[in-house]
């Protein structure tokens, strides 16, 4: 028989050994709410304690715009600069009997055939940059200012200006400054101008320099037909781009 001073002997010391266990636990608990683990899709710098709030954005209303000149031109750039990216674009004439040819004489551009009154429409969202409603082609007057007829250039949001010209008419309520989104029509294919009496639409792709009176930059300076070709096929190839690279290449031209 063993004495009871003995058995309180050998059980004092588990006491201080479970009471180490406790605090041990109770650390380890402690640590695993301090680290969370990092939710998913956010990276570990996007983690923020009550301590430590996630900065405030600024709101679209207050947050100041970068400046730009009414053709699109930010201060100081060589060329426009695109508002946004990934627009969607769209072909320029909805109709299902459309050509045209890569190529064109001259200057880069391309003539979309189509029958007369086909809606010509917005490649893109954007504004209307320049309009003409009355035809002041004379084949006896200079060749060049007024070649176009009835026509519409709009600037696109991505900063690109796209010109069509020889329309038949152009949409009541389509004027200098207004508000239009991708596939909204702008007028109708036409004959109007120097187009032979062939109706089409001649289509350029240039940087809106100083807005007005620069018809020999607003007729083309990128060629069309690769973004033509993608948009057709429902693709979205931007020419915003070449268009930049242009722009610094050449500045705007004081003539052709």
């Amino acid at each position: 028989m063993v004495p009871r001073s003995a058995v309180r002997s050998r059980r004092r010391p588990a006491y201080p050994v479970l009471l180490l266990a406790v605090a041990v636990l109770a650390a380890g608990c402690a640590t695993e709410r301090e680290l969370p683990e990092s939710p998913q899709g956010r990276s570990p710098d996007a983690l923020r304690t009550a301590e430590q709030p996630a900065p405030a954005e600024p709101s679209p209303a207050t947050a100041s715009p970068t400046p730009t000149a009414p053709d699109g031109t930010a201060p100081g750039s060589a060329g426009p600069t695109p508002t946004r990216t990934g627009l969607r674009h769209v072909f320029p004439v909805r109709a299902d009997n459309v050509d045209y040819h890569p190529t064109h004489s001259a200057y880069p551009g391309t003539d979309l055939f189509a029958d007369c009154g086909e809606p010509f429409v917005a490649v893109t969202d954007g504004r209307i940059l320049e309009v003409s409603r009355v035809d002041r082609y004379d084949k006896r007057g200079p060749q060049g200012p007024y070649n176009g007829g009835l026509s519409v250039s709009l600037l696109g949001d991505d900063g690109v200006r796209y010109y069509g010209s020889h329309l038949s008419v152009v949409d009541r309520g389509i004027k200098e400054g207004a508000r239009v989104r991708a596939g909204q029509q702008l007028g109708k294919v036409g004959r109007t101008g120097n187009a032979n009496n062939v109706c089409h639409v001649h289509f350029g792709i240039s940087p809106p320099c100083t807005g007005q009176d620069d018809w020999w930059i607003r007729r083309g300076v990128v060629w069309p037909a690769k973004y033509l070709d993608s948009w057709r096929r429902g693709g979205n190839r931007e020419p915003a781009a070449a268009v930049t690279a242009w722009r610094r290449e050449h500045g705007c031209p004081a003539k052709p």
